[in-house]
């Protein structure tokens, strides 16, 4: 299958519970469904990345080798439904200390931003607790810019993830 069939089968939410099933069946066509998510500018081609998602739930191992390529693709990507999805398949596996600076800059960037949607900026969120967990310094400077944050935009879903996060950055920093 070509990029461009397959980018026009993921035009359509009809068609993308068996268009999941098919390459999970199909395992030839991921490839090509990752490179329209990492690297298509169609309106539409964060369906592919959503498709992404869909099949790290039970196939992980299908993904994991593109987790460099997302981490790359995020310093030039604009669309929110990538960013999204790209953060959260990141924030689910550990990251390479050698991506820790860029993802550090990056998320905080995203979670401070009132103009990113809530969701990229929960993921980022998530990602930079992932890091405080390898990168302990960090710990009591994340769970300051949380309070910060919850106190200044009290928006559902980060104030949900916020606090959690706090809480449980809270009693680390507090063993530190």
């Amino acid at each position: 299958m070509k990029p461009e069939e397959l980018l026009d089968l993921l035009v359509s939410w009809d068609n993308l519970a068996l268009v999941t099933k098919e390459i999970v069946a199909r395992q030839e066509y991921f490839p090509v469904l990752m490179e329209i998510a990492l690297y298509s500018r169609h309106p539409k081609s964060w369906r592919a990345a959503w498709v992404v998602d869909k099949i790290h739930a039970t196939r992980p191992e299908l993904v994991t080798p593109y987790l460099e390529q997302m981490i790359q693709q995020l310093r030039k990507e604009n669309f929110p439904g990538k960013k999204r999805q790209f953060l959260k398949l990141i924030s689910l596996h550990d990251i390479r200390q050698k991506h820790h600076s860029f993802l550090l800059d990056y998320c905080l960037e995203c979670f401070l931003s009132a103009h990113e949607p809530v969701s990229v900026r929960v993921y980022a969120l998530q990602v930079l607790y992932n890091i405080s967990e390898v990168q302990t310094l960090f710990k009591p400077e994340l769970l300051s810019i949380i309070e910060h944050e919850l106190e200044l935009q009290p928006v559902a879903g980060v104030h949900s993830r916020g606090k959690k996060l706090a809480k449980l950055l809270s009693r680390q920093v507090n063993r530190l």
